[in-house]
C-alpha cells in the first residue's frame, strides 16, 4: 500500500500556493521585545460568509454522469449553499460556528439529519502557549487539499479524491508549531459523524499531521487517518500535499492520497484492499482580476470499493479546466470538464454504456 502512496507523490510534479484544510506552519522570526498593546489582549469577533449558485449542462442530457460532490443537476439553474461562519477569540481561547444551508451543505454532512446537517464546523479552541493549540468539537478534516466552501477552491466541481472522503472529524485534537515544522495528533469519531451510530460508542479514529515549509513558497503535509468504521472494516488512509509558488503569476499544487480498507467478513477483518488518487493543479494568474486552473486527477478503484457504479474495477482520468474572473468579492468560474474511465461506467445521450462524459457549468460565489 505505501509503495503505491509513494508511487503517487513522485510520479506528478508537486507544489502549490496554498492549502486550504490543513494546520499552518510559521517560520521562526527574531524575538524582538516589545511593549503590551492593550488593543491585542480586547476579544476579537468575527464574521464572514458567502454564497453561490451555478448552472450545469451534461452532453448526454443526464444527471446520471455525476459521480462527484455537489453538482449533481443538469440543465438547470441550483443553489449551491448560504454559509455564514462566526469566530470569537480571545487571548487564550476561542470557538467558532460554522453553518452552512443548502444542497452543499447537506451533502457534506450526510451521516445527519434535520438541522444538524447546516453544522459544517463547531469547536472551541485553547491555546496554552503560542506554539501549542488543543481543539475539541467537529471540524473539517486535515486530509485534501479541497474545502467544501467554493470561494476557497479555484475550481467549483470536486475531485473523485474529495468525493471519497473524509469530510470532518468530531473529537480532540493537538497542534504544536516548532519553527518551520508543525504537528498534529487527536483522536475523533468515526470519520464524519459527529454522533456515532448505535454499538460504536467506544470506538474511535487516529488523525495525524506533520507538516514542513522550507521558506514561503514551498509546504509540504503529510496526513493520516486510521480506525474502525461502522461497518466493523479497518480503514488506513495516508495523504500528502505539497503547495509551491514560482512566481507571482504562477503557483502549483499536488494532493496523493492512498486507503486501505479490510473489509469485515463476519469473523475477522480480511485483507486489505485499496484505492488511490493522485491530482496536480496548475494555477496562473495573469491578471489581478483573472486566473486559470486546470486539474488533472487520477483516481485508481480496481478492487471496486468506491465506484461501484462501473461493472468492474475501475480508473480514472479527469480533466477540469476553470476560469476565475474576480470584481471585489465575487468570483464568476466557467468550468469544462471530461471524465473517461477504463469501463463504461457513464451513458451518453442514446441512453447507451459509455466510457466518458463532458460538462460545462458556470458558478457565481460572493464571499464576505
Amino acid at each position: 500500500m505505501l509503495r503505491k502512496f509513494f508511487v503517487a507523490l513522485c510520479a506528478t510534479p508537486a507544489f502549490l500556493v496554498s492549502s486550504s484544510q490543513i494546520v499552518s506552519v510559521t517560520v521562526d522570526t527574531p524575538s524582538v521585545a516589545k511593549p503590551i498593546d492593550e488593543k491585542e489582549k480586547t476579544p476579537v469577533f468575527l464574521i464572514t460568509g458567502s454564497a453561490d449558485i451555478y448552472y450545469k449542462y451534461d452532453f448526454a442530457k443526464t444527471k446520471a454522469n455525476t459521480f462527484t460532490s455537489f453538482t449533481n443537476s443538469q440543465n438547470s439553474f441550483a443553489l449551491g449553499m448560504a454559509s455564514i461562519k462566526v469566530e470569537h477569540k480571545g487571548e487564550k481561547l476561542g470557538a467558532v460556528l460554522d453553518l452552512g444551508f443548502g444542497q452543499r451543505a447537506k451533502e457534506f454532512s450526510y451521516t445527519d439529519e434535520g438541522i444538524t446537517q447546516a453544522i459544517k464546523q463547531l469547536y472551541i479552541t485553547y491555546s496554552p502557549a503560542d506554539w501549542l493549540k488543543f481543539t475539541a468539537g467537529s471540524w473539517a478534516t486535515h486530509v485534501g487539499y479541497e474545502l467544501v466552501d467554493p470561494q476557497l477552491n479555484r475550481n467549483y466541481s470536486m475531485s473523485y479524491m474529495f468525493t471519497n472522503g473524509p469530510f470532518s472529524h468530531t473529537g480532540l485534537k493537538a497542534d504544536v508549531t516548532r519553527g518551520k515544522h508543525g504537528f498534529m495528533v487527536g483522536l475523533s469519531n468515526a470519520t464524519d459523524f459527529k454522533t456515532p451510530p448505535d454499538g460504536y460508542i467506544n470506538k474511535k479514529f487516529l488523525i495525524a499531521q506533520y507538516s514542513f515549509s522550507p521558506n514561503e513558497k514551498i509546504k509540504l503535509y503529510v496526513n493520516y487517518v486510521g480506525g474502525k468504521a461502522p461497518d466493523t472494516s479497518k480503514i488506513n488512509q495516508f495523504d500528502a500535499v505539497i503547495t509551491a509558488k514560482i512566481n507571482d503569476r504562477f503557483n502549483i499544487a499536488y494532493n496523493g492520497t492512498v486507503s486501505s480498507i479490510q473489509s469485515w467478513d463476519g469473523t475477522k477483518n480480511s485483507s486489505g484492499k485499496s484505492w488511490w488518487g493522485s491530482a496536480l493543479y496548475l494555477n496562473y494568474d495573469p491578471l489581478s482580476w483573472f486566473g486559470l486552473t486546470l486539474r488533472e486527477e487520477y483516481f485508481s478503484d480496481k478492487n471496486y470499493l468506491k465506484l461501484t457504479m462501473a461493472p468492474a474495477g475501475c480508473k480514472m482520468f479527469a480533466s477540469t479546466l476553470s476560469a476565475n474572473f474576480k470584481v471585489n468579492s465575487f468570483i464568476l468560474i466557467p468550468e469544462i470538464r471530461y471524465d473517461n474511465a477504463s469501463e463504461k461506467m457513464f451513458v451518453d445521450k442514446n441512453g447507451a454504456p459509455s466510457s466518458s462524459a463532458t460538462s460545462i457549468l458556470i458558478a457565481a460565489i460572493y464571499s464576505f
